[in-house]
């Protein structure tokens, strides 16, 4: 610019940024999870603490709810706002009509049948899925709300 004898543009810092992101896709994964034997993981802790956050937005994440019906409203609830689909042939059509975008925490009792869903999402395309560690057991033992 001063070989050419231009004054300095000024709004240089706003519009280079803005120039160089364009046409990047950003990420608005509200979970960014460790990975532990190649399947994504949050803890309860995570998930709490997003949910109470303010950036918490309305319906960005799916939380599904792999457990019985009988265990779903029994000794330890479910996650506020979880959805009831049971492992097996409901979770199976759930994720072959679902969206392979949406970012989605599966929830069990402890922890190991959501591990299980979230491999057969990931198998089946799915790019945001997690297992909530721990399950319910860990969501109650931390006193956590939830439903009945």
């Amino acid at each position: 610019m001063s070989e050419l004898k231009l004054a300095h543009p000024k709004k240089i810092a706003e519009s280079l940024p803005a120039n160089l992101n364009c046409g990047v896709k950003s990420d608005r994964r509200v979970f960014h999870p460790q990975k532990v034997n190649g399947i994504s993981e949050i803890t309860p802790e995570d998930l709490r603490g997003a949910m109470t956050s303010a950036q918490w937005p309305s319906g960005a994440v799916k939380l599904i709810d792999v457990r019985r019906p009988e265990e779903y409203v029994g000794e330890y609830g479910h996650v506020v706002g979880a959805e009831l689909v049971t492992l097996g042939p409901d979770l199976e059509r759930f994720l072959i009509d679902g969206n392979r975008d949406e970012e989605i925490v599966f929830i069990c009792r402890s922890g190991g049948r959501s591990g299980h869903a979230t491999g057969v999402a990931t198998e089946m395309g799915y790019k945001a899925v997690i297992n909530m560690q721990g399950g319910m057991i860990r969501w109650t033992e931390l006193k956590y709300p939830v439903e009945k």
